[in-house]
C-alpha cells in the first residue's frame, strides 16, 4: 500500500511539472476517495501548476485531477470524460441489474479501473463516466451484463441520470460530533463508528476525516465506506429533552 500510494504521489508530481514546464494541460486517471485524500496531502506542493477536479457530473465520487491554469495558458481544455449510457436490448426481458453487476460485466473486459469513473445504475440501465479513450472500446465489446444483452452509446444528455432517492431520517443526539450523528444514522454502537474512524473509512466532503469529535453542520456530506453515505439537511431543532434533532438524506 505503501509503494502504490508514493507511485501515485510521483506520478502526481510528474504531471504537474509536465503541465507547468511545457504549458499544457494533463490529466490524472480517475482517482477513487482514499486517492484523492493522496493528492490533498500534496496538493499545497502541486498548487503551482493550477489544479482542478472533475468527475463529469455535480456529485461524482470518483474524479480526474487536471493539471493547467486556462487563465495562466489562455486556452481551455475539457476533461477527457464522457458518459456511455448502457441500456438492455430488449427491455421487456432485461434483469435488474445493480451497480455491482455494471462493475462486473466491465472488470470482465480487463478494462483498468482507474480509466472508470461512477456508475449511475437505474433498474436496467445505467450511466457510466470514463476515459474518452476508453469509450469506443466499451460500446464495441460491453454486450452483456449477467443474463441481459445490452446495447452502448456514448452521450452528452445526462439527462436520464438515474437519481439516487434518499431515505430522510431524523436523529437525536447529544451533540453533532461525526461519530456520534455516524453511529445514529447506521444505528451501530459508539465503538463501531470509531472504527471507522480509525481505520481511514470516513469521508466528510470528500475528504478523508480522522477526527472523530469533528462538528458537522448542515449540507455536510459523510461517506462511511461500507454503509454508504449521508448528507445533514433541514435545520438542527433541540428537543424538550435537551438533544439535537437533525435530519440526514440517507443513501444505502
Amino acid at each position: 500500500m505503501d509503494k502504490e500510494i508514493q507511485q501515485l504521489k510521483k506520478r502526481l508530481r510528474d504531471l504537474a511539472e509536465r503541465s507547468y514546464a511545457q504549458g499544457i494541460f494533463t490529466f490524472s486517471n480517475f482517482l477513487s476517495l482514499s486517492e484523492q485524500e493522496v493528492f490533498w496531502q500534496e496538493e499545497a506542493g502541486l498548487r503551482y501548476a493550477g489544479t482542478c477536479l472533475n468527475g463529469g457530473y455535480g456529485s461524482a465520487e470518483r474524479v480526474v485531477v487536471r493539471f493547467g491554469s486556462g487563465e495562466e495558458l489562455g486556452y481551455e481544455v475539457p476533461f477527457p470524460i464522457v458518459c456511455v449510457h448502457i441500456r438492455p436490448r430488449a427491455e421487456k426481458f432485461a434483469e435488474q441489474l445493480s451497480h455491482r453487476d455494471f462493475l462486473g460485466a466491465l472488470m470482465n473486459l480487463g478494462i483498468d479501473r482507474s480509466t472508470l469513473g461512477d456508475i449511475k445504475a437505474g433498474e436496467k440501465q445505467a450511466c457510466l463516466f470514463c476515459l474518452d479513450s476508453i469509450a469506443e472500446f466499451i460500446c464495441e465489446n460491453l454486450v452483456q451484463v449477467r443474463h441481459t444483452y445490452v446495447t452502448c452509446a456514448i452521450t452528452e444528455d445526462i439527462s436520464f441520470l438515474p437519481q439516487e432517492e434518499p431515505e430522510l431520517v431524523n436523529v437525536q443526539v447529544q451533540s453533532l460530533r461525526a461519530d456520534a450523528v455516524l453511529a445514529r444514522v447506521y444505528n451501530m454502537s459508539r465503538e463501531q463508528s470509531l472504527e471507522l474512524f480509525r481505520t481511514g473509512r470516513v469521508y466528510v466532503n470528500g475528504r478523508n476525516c480522522e477526527n472523530n469529535s469533528r462538528q458537522l453542520g448542515s449540507g455536510d456530506t459523510v461517506n462511511a465506506r461500507g454503509y454508504g453515505k449521508f448528507t445533514l439537511t433541514g435545520e438542527l431543532r433541540e428537543t424538550r429533552k435537551g438533544k439535537l434533532s437533525v435530519e440526514a438524506a440517507v443513501y444505502r
